[in-house]
């Protein structure tokens, strides 16, 4: 009914509409047979649809040892979120988790929904470690390690200050991406990344998340979580849950463009780090989520909706983005599309409008230095021309085609 709806509104996206749900069907039937495997990547595909599928660009090897990763990681980021054990529970398990991964009894019983079916039947993701290479095994126990221990440090420390809040992003996120580096190194199809790419790479995602996410985070029972710094939001009010009040709109998205202004920091290193890929199904990999978030922060910038309900990319902008992102040109393409719209929002009145539009060049230029632009096969965003009902009509007829046609293939 969603796609339905979004087919009504953006015609433009039919196609690619429907090709993307078919390809997630797919996704659905490629379940591994053995029991072990089969839990991990069909919770993959509970959790995090949109990575469960990204994840299938990878080769098989590969493959599994990042859906392992990701999954060890969600489980350890459940704990964290979890404000419901006292912390002293909750930090030691943090600081020994690395150590549970080769213990296929080990489980803890917590989160909420499909979390907690993850973390109840955690046995089934050690199994599945167990059998991955070595390097692979000891890339993914090092950084585990890592991450519970800054997770530990910051269940009693709060974000005050914005080298808190990179230090905090970079334990949660950055680590990721050194991770994924290594998995990368270990399975042979690339050179070993600088350290700083790979954090900037983490960093930047989980900013937009951090961004985007202020609501429910704020709104979190029995306690909320607090990770924007407050070296940036007590500019601007006296608690950070005053953001979400009507009364003090203005305040919040002054708050909002700064938060986003600082996450545009990392967008140069990661073109930098995606256009240093050699292997394809690498590169879309990390390219998908990357194009995603700066097309998340042109959404959010300058958007009070942050704090009043969900901000987030229309499926098919989503879609047209997962099929058709193939070369560094359709990153610098959609770096510079989605750039382009954050920066035609800046209001010359917002206290950072100078600094974000100085960002925003920044990454248009290199968009432009790389000499790309004109080879990019596709646009990412679009705005959408009104449509009469004559073409509303074809549009409901094409998708009934379109999905009789694939249905037989």
């Amino acid at each position: 009914m969603g796609m339905m709806k979004e087919a009504l509104m953006h015609p433009e996206d039919l196609y690619v509409l429907v090709k993307m749900k078919r390809a997630a069907a797919q996704v659905e039937k490629q379940i591994p047979p053995d029991p072990h495997w089969a839990f991990c990547y069909t919770m993959l595909q509970k959790v995090s649809r949109s990575f469960a599928f990204v994840i299938q660009q990878l080769g098989t090897d590969l493959r599994n040892a990042v859906c392992v990763f990701y999954l060890v990681l969600r489980a350890l980021d459940t704990v964290e979120d979890d404000t419901s054990i006292p912390e002293d529970i909750k930090v030691p398990i943090l600081e020994s988790f690395h150590r549970h991964i080769y213990n296929p009894d080990w489980h803890f019983s917590c989160g909420t929904k499909d979390y907690k079916v993850l973390m109840d039947n955690f046995r089934n993701i050690s199994t599945a470690f167990l059998e991955l290479g070595k390097s692979y095994q000891e890339g993914i126990e090092d950084i585990t390690e890592r991450m519970g221990r800054g997770m530990a440090k910051f269940i009693c420390k709060e974000v005050e200050t914005v080298d808190d809040y990179d230090e905090y992003c970079h334990y949660v996120a950055g680590l990721v991406g050194l991770g994924l580096s290594k998995l990368f190194y270990a399975s042979g199809s690339e050179d070993l990344a600088e350290d700083h790419l790979s954090n900037s790479m983490g960093l930047f995602l989980q900013k937009t998340n951090i961004i985007r996410d202020y609501l429910e985070d704020i709104n979190e029972i029995p306690k909320s979580r607090m990770f924007w710094p407050r070296a940036i939001w007590s500019k601007y009010v006296d608690k950070l849950e005053d953001l979400k009040y009507k009364e003090n709109s203005t305040q919040a998205v002054q708050c909002l463009n700064d938060m986003v202004t600082n996450a545009l920091l990392h967008a140069q290193d990661c073109l930098k780090y995606l256009s240093d890929l050699k292997d394809l199904s690498n590169f879309r990999f990390c390219a998908i989520p990357q194009i995603m978030a700066i097309g998340t922060l042109a959404l959010c910038y300058n958007n009070v909706e942050i704090f009043r309900g969900v901000v987030k990319m229309r499926r098919g902008v989503v879609a047209r983005v997962m099929d058709q992102t193939r070369t560094m040109s359709d990153v610098y393409g959609a770096f510079f599309e989605f750039s382009s719209l954050l920066k035609s929002k800046i209001d010359n009145n917002d206290p950072n409008a100078n600094l974000t539009r100085t960002r925003i060049e920044a990454i248009q230029n290199s968009c432009v230095k790389s000499g790309m632009l004109n080879k990019r096969g596709c646009h990412m965003y679009r705005s959408s021309p009104a449509y009469n009902s004559v073409y509303i009509i074809l549009a409901l007829l094409l998708v009934s085609i379109l999905f009789a046609v694939l249905a037989t293939k």
